[in-house]
């Protein structure tokens, strides 16, 4: 087990110091007892999951998604498949993390903004747990594919007014995931051009016209 060794007068002294090395919490880490004589202990103290022990990622952010839904009482089932659009995070995340169920828009929220937020929450917990950076889409009875179908329309309408018009279209703000569908759909147009403007919760894609070289 790799990690950091650490001394103390007990058990309990030396992992603190080796958490504090660390800048973990006790539940985030292994600890190995090294020796122990009166008033001289020796600990080894690693991240959970540094030895490997999960072997499949996805199935356990899926069991972690199962318990996070069970301590809110909501009461759907998690499937897994992978990434097949850029809605899905394909290129990005390791599986989609399917959610279905009766009566789930509460898991949806306005915008979407409660989906991100339980995803957020799924994937940090996931990486400390295996140690290791590992990222998940997790959708709510097909709303990142609605919401993707949507995004798409939108991108190709108003793609189309901005060659008629000549005029740069600027679109509402949206997060990352959502601006990246925006460039990729309209990457290959030889007529407009898009970029992410503004700061925060408040940056936008901006389509505007390509310029004649």
């Amino acid at each position: 087990m790799d990690g950091v060794e650490a001394g103390g007068s007990t058990v309990d002294e030396a992992v603190e110091r080796a958490l504090a090395e660390l800048g973990l919490t006790r539940d985030q880490v292994e600890v190995e007892v090294l020796s122990e004589a009166d008033g001289d202990v020796r600990v080894r103290v690693a991240r959970s999951g540094e030895e490997g022990e999960v072997e499949d990622p996805a199935e356990f952010a899926a069991q972690m998604l199962d318990k996070l839904l069970e301590l809110m009482k909501v009461d759907a089932d998690v499937s897994i498949r992978d990434p097949e659009t850029p809605g899905d995070g394909l290129g990005m995340a390791n599986a989609v993390l399917d959610v279905e169920g009766d009566d789930l828009g509460l898991l949806i929220g306005r915008r979407g903004e409660t989906l991100q937020s339980l995803q957020y929450l799924l994937n940090l917990m996931t990486a400390q747990k295996i140690g290791r950076q590992e990222f998940f889409t997790v959708d709510v009875e097909g709303y990142r594919r609605r919401r993707e179908d949507a995004l798409n329309t939108l991108a190709r309408r108003m793609a189309d007014q901005v060659k008629r018009t000549g005029r740069p279209v600027t679109l509402e703000p949206m997060p990352a995931n959502e601006r990246r569908i925006i460039h990729l759909v309209l990457s290959e147009s030889r007529s407009v051009s898009t970029a992410s403007i503004g700061e925060g919760d408040a940056r936008k894609v901006e389509i505007s016209p390509k310029q004649d070289r």
